[in-house]
């Protein structure tokens, strides 16, 4: 058993370690990060989170387009991707098996490939400079893995229980909203924090697709960070940011921990 808690610090620490590094970068000084040996008496600091909460636009404003781009993409995700994934369940083997192969292949594909076309699309389309059209290309990034994802949990669901409902009178959609996507919903849980993770994450759609600097996601926001001169790097500035930035995410895992890990741990015993 003490061997069994030495692993799990370890891995705990090894996983921690780039958060850790992070917040020990945020309250450095600059000279501290230039020359740490020599630095003792200047060496902490708050001035990087000063200047990210008192910079123009507000950082408040940043994390808003990410929170707004984020959950849009990932309702639209989950409302495309819940009736797909059922529909691959209830379909014929052969046919099933080549639609999951395509789904893995597009979910393994490199979107950097596309993006290209999808800027094309954008200028086409007028879709530029707007944050919900921005949840567009994220969704459809995000819907191959998403309907794996959620198609493996309706896969353990017992069919004795959609017979009934059947029996009962309901149809196709009275099943799915009244019986079946409550069964589902740690596997949708985790499913939607992949998205929206991907989507807080997401940097060179968002780039490309928003020029407007109070339109701006968190992580373009942070790109542009600049220091005191060309020759200067604020990396305690952008360690602040990221981990100003990181709060939310932490925030939703922590209140979502427990649907997440019965999303993920959801068909792994079969009685």
């Amino acid at each position: 058993m003490k061997r069994l808690h030495f692993y799990i610090i370890i891995l705990l620490t090894w996983s921690m370690l780039p958060f850790i590094w992070q917040l020990y970068t945020s309250f450095c000084s600059q000279e501290a990060l230039i020359s740490p040996l020599r630095t003792i008496d200047n060496r902490w600091t708050l001035d990087n989170y000063l200047r990210i909460i008192n910079a123009d636009p507000p950082f408040w404003k940043y994390l808003l387009n990410s929170l707004v781009v984020g959950t849009s993409a990932t309702l639209i995700t989950l409302i495309i991707s819940i009736p797909a994934a059922y529909s691959l369940t209830r379909l014929k083997s052969a046919f099933a098996k080549s639609m999951q192969l395509l789904l893995l292949a597009a979910a393994l594909f490199p979107y950097v490939l596309l993006f290209l076309a999808l800027l094309e699309l954008a200028r086409n389309l007028n879709l530029g400079n707007n944050l919900l059209a921005l949840s567009i290309p994220y969704s459809a990034l995000s819907t191959p893995l998403a309907v794996l994802l959620l198609s493996s949990a309706f896969r353990d669901i017992p069919k004795d229980l959609e017979e009934a409902a059947i029996l009962d009178g309901l149809n196709t959609w009275q099943r799915l909203k009244w019986v079946l996507i409550p069964l589902i919903t740690p596997s949708s849980a985790s499913t939607a924090i992949l998205v929206f993770v991907f989507s807080w994450n997401e940097y060179p759609i968002a780039l490309t697709w928003i020029s407007r600097s109070e339109l701006i996601t968190l992580p373009v926001a942070i790109s542009r960070i600049a220091g005191s001169s060309v020759y200067s790097v604020p990396y305690g500035t952008y360690a602040a940011a990221s981990v100003l930035g990181s709060i939310p995410l932490l925030l939703i895992v922590l209140i979502f921990q427990k649907q997440i890990i019965s999303g993920l741990t959801q068909g792994a015993i079969k009685g």
